[in-house]
């Protein structure tokens, strides 16, 4: 417990320190700011890194030995079907949960001023993420090389990108990238390294990393598609 603080301490200074004092040279040097503005800039400093030493520490206490715990468990129970409803499930309600796709929606609806509902790409992101994370597990189960799916999702993409109407390709593409965030990224990471560890596969390395390439294709594809659909 006390190593882990430590060490995301050391990474926090590490993450934020560049960019504060990136930031005070241009306060100081171009910008002209007054003593009360340069105050709150550190208070707001200070606070940010230490909500993400909390936030970390729960990640490596809390989430990650979960996700695990949940990834090994899953395999015991000899169902296909009840592993993908429980993977999705868990996927599908992690990325509801995700600030960053929050963030996404919000700024989606403030632009098209409501013609775009945010609620509805929402869904489609975490309908998008469980799906693929889904797939993602069955290739690790069935040893399906990853090239193939990497292949075929793109192709999909591509096809897609001639149909869709060009406001919801560039959602799209956005939505990809929310999907990486800061909750999303360690559940499902620890849940296929669970799964993994309890399949005994020889390499454990490549039959895990690569599950969140997959994940951020699928709200790219669904959310082009509610694209296609809604023209």
């Amino acid at each position: 417990m006390i190593c882990d603080i430590k060490e995301t301490i050391i990474e926090v200074v590490q993450a934020v320190f560049p960019l504060t004092l990136a930031i005070l040279l241009l306060m100081l040097t171009l910008v002209g700011t007054s003593l009360n503005q340069l105050a709150s800039f550190l208070t707001s400093i200070l606070l940010i890194s230490l909500g993400m030493i909390f936030f970390l520490v729960g990640v490596k206490i809390g989430i990650l030995p979960m996700g695990e715990a949940i990834g090994a468990d899953l395999p015991k129970h000899n169902s296909l079907a009840f592993i993908a409803i429980v993977v999705f499930l868990l996927s599908f309600l992690t990325t509801i949960a995700e600030p960053d796709v929050r963030v996404l929606s919000n700024m989606v609806n403030l632009v098209s001023q409501g013609s775009i509902d945010s609620n509805m790409i929402i869904i489609s992101i975490a309908f998008g993420v469980g799906l693929f994370v889904v797939i993602s597990i069955f290739r690790t189960i069935y040893g399906i090389p990853i090239r193939y799916l990497f292949a075929a999702g793109y192709l999909i993409i591509l096809a897609l990108s001639f149909f869709v109407p060009s406001e919801y390709l560039a959602i799209a593409f956005d939505a990809g990238g929310v999907t990486t965030g800061s909750i999303t990224v360690p559940v499902i990471m620890a849940l296929g390294i669970g799964i993994v560890a309890v399949l005994q596969k020889k390499s454990e390395l490549s039959d895990n990393f690569g599950i969140m390439g997959l994940a951020s294709m699928g709200p790219v594809v669904i959310v082009m598609l509610l694209g296609v659909l809604s023209s």
